[in-house]
């Protein structure tokens, strides 16, 4: 969507607060020896005190609230009571909800506890790309370049991008138009930022994979080659100068 009033304005805040302190509060929450699920529904607490409505089971049907991905899970893990947090797991969250309309999506990945797996190099790299990434964003600059940095930025660290997963217009819906904000210079793609948009912008860093496939359940994404992911996303208002970061309450990049 692109914000054409002031209450748009307030709506897109409201909702983007709402999946913002979800995030964070979730994040902090986790431990070693805790399911999924439960995480999952201390999340869907959260959010329904605000009164929004998690966007992934609105709109897919998904069996669960929020996505929680942990290890060698890419994205869009189902929560489940079998699947344990241990010691240095690497951790994916993704919460998106609906909230008087309007729609707002985010995530984040960390290590829990201590990084006895070497996990957090990847986790620093993928939110030094997202930061750079948003610094670049403005009016009118092309989409393809902002996938250029991503994937350069990457490759001067020591990783991949996942080439079949990117960032999304959102605000009326959870995907909008601009789709398909990928991690790499699609050369192909002539489309520039335009001033006003509402876009989820978010990287996809990986260690060995180039593309995310899905998993039997119809949901969890793993990589072709295997290895991890650390995916950091915000939603965002392009303007002229620095974006206004709607999500910025979630502290996913301190």
């Amino acid at each position: 969507m692109s914000i054409t009033n002031e209450s748009e304005l307030t709506g897109m805040q409201e909702a983007c607060r709402a999946v913002a302190y979800t995030l964070k509060q979730m994040m902090n929450y986790a431990q070693p020896g805790m399911d999924t699920k439960e995480l999952d529904e201390y999340g869907a607490k959260i959010l329904e005190e605000f009164g929004a409505k998690s966007a992934p089971h609105l709109t897919y049907g998904f069996p669960g609230w929020t996505c929680i991905s942990v290890e060698n899970e890419f994205c869009h893990g189902i929560p489940s009571n079998k699947r344990i947090f241990k010691e240095g797991d690497l951790i994916n969250i993704d919460v998106s909800a609906e909230l008087n309309g309007f729609w707002a999506d985010n995530g984040a990945s960390f290590v829990l506890g201590n990084d006895i797996h070497q996990h957090q190099k990847l986790v620093d790299a993928s939110k030094e790309i997202l930061k750079k990434t948003l610094n670049n964003i403005k009016g009118g600059v092309k989409i393809s370049d902002i996938g250029h940095i991503m994937e350069t930025e990457a490759k001067k660290k020591g990783f991949k991008v996942i080439k079949n997963l990117g960032g999304h217009g959102i605000g009326r819906s959870l995907h909008e138009q601009p789709d398909e904000l990928m991690n790499y210079k699609n050369r192909n793609d002539q489309r520039r930022f335009r001033k006003n948009s509402v876009v989820a912008i978010e990287t996809f860093i990986s260690t060995s994979s180039t593309y995310a496939v899905e998993l039997n359940d119809g949901w969890t994404m793993v990589g072709d080659k295997g290895g991890y992911m650390a995916q950091h996303e915000h939603t965002i208002v392009v303007t002229d100068g620095k974006p206004i970061i709607l999500t910025e309450m979630n502290e996913i990049l301190n």
